[in-house]
């Protein structure tokens, strides 16, 4: 436990009913709702929040991602689509949702931040992973902005490929921002890195879709693959790996013996 009370926690990824579930059972604090986690996570269906809402205890972030691509860049009727998830998401019990958007230049777009900011009613938004296309020099005023605009947390890897390359660039968001916004560090964490991850950043919250391969004791596919010549896109070839509740519960123990505040 803890020494502050402040139990590091953890945001699990998800895009399937069953995934949710496991991170529900291994002791994550919240999960991001997405479909397609292969294409990063897109918008999830209503039809799925609505069923996990029924049962499920904790809160359910959804992302708000029309389609793949990284430009972010959303003209207006991909802008009318997003709005009317939301509208939709909210009704049927969203706690929170994901969202990023950027102009041409890769700055952030604030007056699409605005109208998300607006159609969300008060509940908590998160800035995706976006921010790490933006310029890592203007990182600070970036952050700053976001915190103007509004938004609660941003995931981030620290403009690298992977949190654990840009632990060292996180720890400097997290020092001079930790009192205004959640900075949570993102991508490719893994049991093998979390420790060293959390450790240099000092982070309150972190995400991950702790799946079986996120652990070095991975087990089988949670979908059989068909054998036949037809495939759904170019995800099919790998298998679907879900999340695992045993690495999600690996990833609570290491957090909660970890305690810098």
């Amino acid at each position: 436990m803890s020494m502050s009370g402040h139990d590091i926690k953890l945001e699990v990824c998800v895009d399937s009913i069953a995934s949710a579930f496991a991170a529900e059972s291994g002791g994550a604090s919240r999960v991001e709702l997405c479909s397609a986690l292969g294409e990063g996570g897109l918008t999830p269906t209503v039809g799925t929040l609505k069923t996990l809402k029924d049962s499920f205890t904790l809160p359910i972030y959804c992302m708000l991602r029309p389609r793949r691509g990284t430009d972010f860049l959303y003209n207006e009727e991909e802008m009318q689509a997003i709005l009317t998830d939301m509208e939709l998401l909210r009704e049927h019990g969203a706690d929170g949702f994901v969202f990023g958007a950027l102009n041409p230049d890769r700055t952030i777009d604030a007056n699409k931040c605005r109208q998300v900011m607006q159609q969300a009613g008060g509940l908590p938004v998160t800035f995706h992973r976006a921010f790490d296309l933006t310029d890592q020099k203007r990182m600070h005023e970036h952050v700053e902005l976001l915190r103007e605009l509004g938004f609660k947390r941003i995931l981030s890897s620290g403009f690298r490929p992977s949190a654990a390359e840009g632990a060292d660039c996180l720890a400097q968001l997290i020092a001079k921002h930790h009192r205004d916004i959640i900075i949570m560090p993102g991508a490719g964490i893994k049991v093998a890195n979390l420790e060293e991850i959390l450790t240099v950043s000092r982070c309150l919250e972190f995400h991950a879709s702790a799946m079986d391969t996120a652990s070095e004791d991975y087990t089988a596919p949670t979908t059989t693959r068909m054998e036949c010549d037809v495939t759904m896109g170019k995800q099919d070839i790998d298998p679907y790996y879900g999340t695992n509740a045993n690495v999600v519960r690996k990833m609570v123990t290491i957090a909660n013996a970890l305690s810098f505040h």
